[in-house]
């Protein structure tokens, strides 16, 4: 609740003005806590009693009614004070305004029932110089954000820190995940493609084998080529440390290319 009158006078304005019915007489809301607020800024509260209405099957949130105080004639000045814009700001995030931030990414939007209301709403927000992106949905002006950071903007600016506390939440929460996805996708394509190097240079091997007898070999080589059948499923450091002496992965890896080019010289000597 803001402590200035004015300010509490620019909440009582935006919110009759962006939660009112098409008829601009009653305060609708689907909210009891914005209900009260409401009820709460009135000066006269007992001729203004809060209405609950029947669940819908339109409307299937509980919806909260109170008659203005003053039926809606045209539209009001715009506020001159920087607090009492932002206090209009607020006031139209809570009574048309929501906040997403679904597996597509964040999304902060105005739902607005008329041009004429979404031009001033727009004004508020470029004068904060946050000016957000529109379209028209269902015959309702929406205006909405997209950016991260704009929409943490926007909801700081009005006051709405738990709100600003809960998305970072979940955009670490999020981020988070998306490292360890990324993690464990780099860790599988990585063993993928060792598996199919070693499946392929068994199968080097076993063409050697075949073709001229691995005794026909150097003794690196054929040392290293055993390894490759008995471990098939070891990397090359894991190899270069059961030699002997132990060698390391870059030698392994120069070894086993070497038996590659001698199947393929074996290979083309044979064909021609």
């Amino acid at each position: 609740m803001p402590s200035a009158a004015h300010c509490k006078a620019a909440l009582l304005t935006g919110l009759g003005l962006y939660g009112a019915n098409a008829a601009r007489t009653v305060f609708i809301t689907h909210r009891n806590s914005i209900a009260r607020l409401f009820w709460s800024l009135l000066e006269d509260r007992k001729s203004h009693p809060i209405e609950s209405r029947a669940v819908t099957r339109l409307a299937r949130l509980p919806t909260f009614a109170i008659a203005l105080p003053t039926p809606r004639d045209g539209m009001p000045p715009k506020p001159t004070l920087k607090c009492d814009r932002l206090m209009e700001i607020r006031a139209a995030f809570l009574a048309c305004g929501s906040l997403a931030a679904g597996a597509h990414g964040y999304h902060l939007e105005f739902v607005l029932p008329d041009r004429e209301l979404a031009e001033r709403l727009v004004w508020m927000l470029r004068s904060t110089g946050r000016a957000p992106k529109r379209t028209v949905r269902k015959r309702r002006e929406v205006l909405y954000y997209k950016d991260f950071e704009a929409i943490v903007d926007v909801l700081t600016i009005i006051g709405a820190f738990g709100a600003v506390l809960h998305l970072e939440d979940v955009r670490a929460l999020r981020e988070t995940k998306n490292r360890i996805h990324r993690l464990v996708n780099t860790e599988v394509a990585n063993l993928e493609r060792a598996a199919a190097a070693a499946a392929a240079q068994r199968r080097v091997i076993e063409y050697l084998e075949n073709a001229c007898g691995l005794g026909e070999l150097s003794p690196p080589l054929r040392e290293i080529a055993e390894l490759r059948l008995a471990y098939p499923d070891e990397s090359l450091a894991e190899l270069g440390a059961r030699c002997n002496p132990p060698i390391a992965k870059p030698t392994v890896s120069s070894r086993l290319s070497a038996l590659s080019r001698l199947a393929a010289r074996l290979r083309t000597g044979r064909a021609s």
